[in-house]
């Protein structure tokens, strides 16, 4: 199976939802529309930002379909379908390859976190990618399922030829280096936070899966556009300049700010599921001055 590797931004899209809890399927369509014309290389759908955890099956399919259906042509595909059993991560891999999926980027099981180790991590991943129709990538997100893959798990399997890549959304750059040490020279490394972005490219990474992509995808893919063009001081400029929102829509207003700032920025942010809490009065205040000052 072939898989090119990602040089640019892909936003983990968010799913609106309707006030009833219900998925705003047409919203999340115009987004896809929406998205299109801005300085994106592809989209992940049913991530960690699209609420996946609330999400059924059927909702799954037709977010993966409608991904499909509207991306922009050249525009690669990733889906979030990993679960903690092996055999379900595969049936609805494949299920999502014949959508039309590019690669599968596979959470990390965790919910027996203190058994993950080593060996567990290796087994999971490679029964997965011996039986997927579709490229593989790892997704390490500690800050969610409590268990970061340790370096020489990663370097085993950054070996196997269904394995191609990695999201690393934890934010530390010394581990983000020693991953790139240890991993096949085919392997790609991605960082899954902009906080992380401008360091990645400087040790050569080329791809970012980030969650301000949904409300802001173009500074982020400037960053990168200055940094290639040996504009280095604009380049960490910019990324300092953006630093708060990202930190905003990430960490202290969580996924509903997220969905606030997508909104006020001209996309279909919606509601969100139960048991999240939609944004404050107070947030919406903050987030507001927090963005103006970026887009000054």
């Amino acid at each position: 199976m072939s898989y090119t590797k990602i040089h640019g931004v892909l936003p983990p899209m968010i799913t609106p939802f309707k006030e009833n809890g219900d998925v705003d399927f047409e919203g999340f369509a115009s987004n896809v529309k929406e998205w299109n014309k801005h300085k994106l290389a592809g989209y992940l759908v049913i991530g960690s930002n699209s609420e996946t955890a609330f999400l059924n099956e059927d909702e799954k399919l037709e977010l993966i379909k409608l991904t499909c259906e509207n991306a922009a042509p050249g525009r690669q595909i990733l889906v979030g379908t990993g679960m903690d059993s092996v055999r379900e991560t595969i049936k609805l891999t494949n299920k999502a390859a014949k959508l039309g999926a590019d690669a599968a980027l596979i959470l990390t099981p965790h919910y027996y976190s203190d058994n993950m180790q080593s060996a567990n991590l290796v087994r999971f991943f490679t029964e997965v990618a011996d039986n997927t129709d579709i490229p593989v990538l790892i997704y390490n997100v500690s800050k969610y399922t409590h268990v970061n893959i340790p370096a020489d798990a990663l370097a085993t399997l950054s070996k196997h030829p269904n394995i191609v890549g990695m999201k690393d959304s934890n934010g530390n750059v010394p581990q983000l280096a020693t991953f790139l040490r240890v991993a096949d020279p085919s392997f790609q490394v991605m960082t899954g936070t902009f906080a992380a972005w401008y360091p990645a490219l400087c040790m050569g990474i080329t791809g970012i899966i980030s969650a301000m992509a949904n409300c802001c995808p173009d500074p982020i893919a400037e960053v990168q556009e200055l940094f290639e063009a040996g504009k280095t001081q604009e380049a960490f400029a910019l990324y300092q300049k953006w630093f708060p929102v990202n930190a905003a829509v990430t960490g202290k207003y969580g996924i509903a700010g997220l969905k606030y700032a997508a909104d006020k920025n001209g996309f279909t942010g919606g509601f969100v599921r139960n048991p999240l809490l939609d944004s404050t009065e107070k947030d919406k205040a903050e987030l507001d001055a927090i963005l103006a000052k970026a887009m000054n």
